[in-house]
């Protein structure tokens, strides 16, 4: 089976073509390539999001940054993988449903509801383990990720 190779500023992928008497196609592709430093897009929008959520909420980061980093990077990891930010803390039979149904997706209803954050991204001032940042830059999270990889 020929394999021809397909590259654009939005996709990449192959595409194979089917043996003789056939017609059909296999194409796989992906989103758009990742930074040149391997991190994703949505890791930069998801650090973006969650300091401006906690803004909004007034809600706080955790006082160990690593926890914040952890979380953020999963929220990442399902934003790429899913389309939609679904709370990396919990487990689901059907992660593509749940994503689907927003439940679960950051913020997730309970904290919009109650400000109860099960992941401990978004912390009310003043319980245990809150810290006073509002903010995490990009080295935090790569610092806070780096030993759990």
């Amino acid at each position: 089976m020929a394999t021809l190779s397909a590259r654009s500023s939005f996709s990449r992928g192959a595409v194979r073509a089917a043996p003789a008497g056939r017609a059909a196609l296999v194409v796989r592709s992906s989103l758009p390539h990742p930074e040149p430093s391997g991190e994703s897009h949505a890791l930069e929008v998801m650090r973006k999001f969650s300091e401006q959520y906690a803004k909004r909420s007034g809600t706080v980061f955790c006082i160990d940054k690593s926890v914040t980093a952890v979380v953020i990077q999963g929220l990442a990891e399902h934003k790429d993988s899913l389309g939609a930010p679904l709370c990396p803390c919990r487990h689901y039979d059907d992660k593509d449903l749940e994503a689907e149904q927003g439940y679960w997706n950051c913020p997730c209803v309970p904290m919009r509801e109650r400000k109860e954050c099960h992941c401990m991204l978004f912390l009310n001032p003043g319980t245990d383990f809150a810290g006073a940042d509002q903010t995490i830059t990009m080295d935090e999270l790569r610092e806070g990720i780096a030993p759990h990889k």
